[in-house]
């Protein structure tokens, strides 16, 4: 096919949108729902696991430390802990501080520390697990360490988000793919019928000897340019809809930071990658479908 036919056909193509206004515009419309619903569940996913990351962070484990060992095996155990690369935030507690740390816990009974005649609180380490899925056998690689008397941490806790993360994976999963599915059935129908008002238009041009190329070009372009609009303007929607929801979680930043809900993702940061994504989507939904909803039409 030469340059000029292509050209013409592209030309045909757009301005096919407006020759079709109402068809056209059924089909930008279920594209546009469909991609914005898309782009909501997927910025959703993201914060979602952010704020699973963050509860995650505070599932903290106390690694305690026999009486009467050696300094050097204190630094041992220290070591070891440094050198695991799914342990994070690090941190000693002397006797004196632990000490100083429960004192403060008794409130107003904190006097009666004082008849104490020795310091009965371990020294100790406290660590956090990166991934909560491996806090297991961590904590049993820890427990055998020389010098470990006993380790704490919850695992009711942990396992309650690893069920969290992977109940949410799955719902957020069988979601995306309902949404795609129902969006292509809708649009195919949707186009079917667009095409169907101009079956006439195909078979005269059948007729006359154009090639099954020749005429899908155009159908090719209008659906796409279609996608790529609906794209755009799901992408603005998306936009103005996460903003408005974002700022209900930066608003009162200490209340919402308590459950987790901090360091979230805004627009500005995947505002790009959503409108590529949205304009490739619906390019492509938009053509294809338009394709393959034309193709009984071609057979004369």
């Amino acid at each position: 096919m030469r340059a000029s036919n292509v050209s013409y056909l592209v030309k045909k193509g757009i301005t096919s949108v407006w020759k079709n206004f109402v068809m056209s515009f059924a089909s930008f419309s279920i594209l546009l729902v469909s991609l914005f619903q898309i782009s909501l569940t997927v910025l959703v996913m993201m914060n979602v696991n952010i704020v699973l990351g963050n509860v995650e962070d505070t599932n903290q484990v106390i690694v305690y430390i026999k009486d009467g060992v050696s300094a050097s095996t204190v630094e041992h155990i220290g070591d070891v802990l440094h050198s695991n690369a799914d342990l994070t935030d690090i941190e000693f507690v002397s006797k004196d501080e632990a000490m100083v740390e429960f004192t403060e816990k008794l409130g107003e009974y904190a006097e009666l520390m004082d008849y104490l005649e020795s310091n009965p609180m371990p020294e100790a380490y406290k660590v956090r697990v990166t991934d909560v899925e491996k806090i297991r056998p961590i904590v049993a690689a820890i427990e055998t360490l020389e010098g470990v008397e006993d380790v704490r941490t919850s695992y009711e806790f942990a396992d309650a988000l690893v069920n969290i993360r992977n109940t949410f994976s799955v719902i957020i999963i069988a979601v995306l793919l309902t949404l795609v599915l129902v969006s292509i059935v809708i649009i195919s129908n949707t186009i079917r019928t667009s095409v169907f008002a101009r079956r006439s238009e195909i078979t005269i041009m059948k007729y006359v000897g154009a090639t099954n190329g020749f005429i899908k070009l155009p159908f090719f372009v209008e659906g796409m340019f279609v996608g790529i609009l609906a794209g755009v303007a799901a992408w603005g929607l998306s936009w103005f809809i996460y903003d408005s929801v974002f700022s209900l979680f930066t608003g009162n930043f200490t209340l919402w930071e308590m459950i987790g809900f901090f360091n979230l993702i805004p627009f500005d940061a995947v505002n790009w990658t959503v409108l590529a994504i949205n304009c490739g989507a619906g390019a492509l939904l938009g053509a294809v479908g338009t394709v393959i909803s034309m193709g009984k039409y071609l057979k004369v």
